[in-house]
């Protein structure tokens, strides 16, 4: 169990499978010849991860980078896997050697953000997510990053609700970025907007637990919280094939 703002006036909560996921090409190269051992093994740490296996990703990955700790992505990979398996240090870590590596990747920014915010050094977080905005303006995944570091931190709630509403006019078809909106105009006190949010984010992703019971919390319905995690659940994600699209974003709350 994690930090929840998924904070959202609240202080604990849950966090979802992964940590801000880049493109699924991205992580799924495919497996043949003419790789490295290092690409080989990242692609089969990768696939192990996307089947929601990452104990077992983790293992087969920490070879992989004895052996070449100058892949940066295999430390980006790394850092998501010890995000998801609650093992935020290391994940932090892990960022850190992939930001050496190469500093100007939103992606481990983007990570190590979000371990930041987990381990309650919001300053740091908010300050990192912003530099992967500044790296890659153009993706919604780090303004939806810079929005969960602002409300995990209880702070500039309007310039969370700006990043969410940046995040929605870059992807307007991803469900995530309406939670997040959705949360952001709660913490406004905008009620009915948010549970418009939400209903956005529902009809896009009908079987959503999570955005279910957000809904149900603001009508004022007696509820139950929801799982932490239901495994082989793909959290406010479709599988991107355009190279451009996350496959599973980040934060959500009960």
């Amino acid at each position: 169990m994690s930090l929840i703002p998924d904070p959202a006036g609240a202080t604990a909560t849950f966090v979802s499978e992964s940590a801000p996921a880049p493109a699924a090409a991205a992580w799924e190269p495919a497996i043949g010849a003419g790789m490295t051992a290092t690409e080989l093994g990242i692609a089969r740490a990768a696939a192990l991860f996307e089947r929601v296996d990452p104990s077992r990703a983790a293992v087969l990955l920490e070879p992989v980078l004895a052996a070449d700790p100058e892949s940066a992505e295999g430390w980006i990979l790394m850092s998501r896997i010890r995000l998801v398996l609650d093992e935020v240090d290391r994940a932090l870590d892990a960022a850190g050697k992939a930001i050496a590596l190469v500093p100007d990747d939103p992606r481990p920014l983007a990570a190590a953000s979000r371990a930041l915010t987990l381990m309650g050094r919001h300053e740091e977080a908010i300050s990192t997510a912003y530099r992967a905005v500044i790296a890659d303006p153009q993706n919604p995944l780090w303004h939806d990053r810079v929005a969960w570091s602002l409300i995990a931190a209880d702070r500039q709630v309007a310039d969370a609700e700006q990043a969410a509403r940046t995040a929605i006019g870059l992807d307007p078809n991803e469900a995530h970025y309406y939670f997040t909106h959705a949360v952001t105009l709660d913490a406004l006190g905008h009620a009915d907007q948010a549970r418009q949010a939400l209903l956005i984010s529902i009809r896009m992703e009908p079987e959503n637990p999570v955005a279910q019971h957000r809904l149900a919390v603001l009508n004022g319905e007696p509820v139950r919280p929801p799982e932490k995690k239901r495994r082989g659940w793909r959290m406010f994600g479709r599988r991107s094939t355009d190279g451009g699209k996350p496959v599973r974003p980040e934060e959500y709350l009960p």
